[in-house]
């Protein structure tokens, strides 16, 4: 029988764990070109992104990091320095390339805001999972339900549009978009989709 369900309690007494690939920070306009060429020769990516955290209501900061993962190797973009230039933004327009995240409906608000984007190509794995008896939703239950790790949320709230992104923070944006896959290989693997 496949557990289709897990605590908080069962989730903290799995092992931490993060990715631990090649992660390539891109902060200049010039890198863009060879990591969307890369990233385009994937039919399936795994996507998040991250703003500056906002502690007053109604207040709005616009996305500062696009992360996207293909098998080993997670691209950190940091449009808050080099914007949506035209390859990023082909990118998430795409409706070739599936783009596979985790509560997307707030990452694509702010992407259409942010950037003036037409987001396509989008899947959310909680969506999928909505379809199937798996009764948990999120990346910190999914990954514990489905690859049996726990993974940290600590620099969930961290400065994304700082100058410099520190290790902490490169280590947890790519483990937000690389889990993406991992989660859906296993969906995969079980015959979930």
């Amino acid at each position: 029988m496949i557990k289709t369900t897990i605590t908080k309690e069962e989730i903290n007494t799995l092992e931490l764990s993060q990715y631990e690939g090649k992660v390539v920070v891109i902060d200049r306009k010039e890198s863009v070109p060879s990591a969307i060429q890369e990233i385009r020769q994937h039919k399936i990516v795994g996507f998040d992104s991250e703003s500056k955290p906002v502690f007053v209501k109604g207040g709005y900061n616009p996305t500062a990091l696009v992360q996207i993962a293909i098998p080993n190797k997670v691209f950190l973009f940091r449009v808050n320095k080099i914007g949506f230039v035209d390859g990023i933004k082909e990118l998430m327009e795409s409706k070739t390339i599936t783009k596979l995240g985790i509560g997307l409906h707030d990452d694509l608000v702010d992407l259409r805001k942010s950037f003036q984007l037409n987001p396509n190509g989008f899947a959310d794995l909680n969506e999928m999972v909505g379809k199937t008896e798996i009764q948990v939703k999120g990346v910190r239950k999914l990954a514990g339900l489905l690859l049996n790790i726990r993974i940290s949320k600590g620099a969930q709230t961290s400065d994304w549009a700082a100058k410099v992104l520190t290790s902490k923070q490169i280590r947890y944006a790519a483990t937000d978009a690389w889990v993406c896959t991992a989660i859906y290989a296993a969906l995969q693997q079980k015959g979930y989709v």
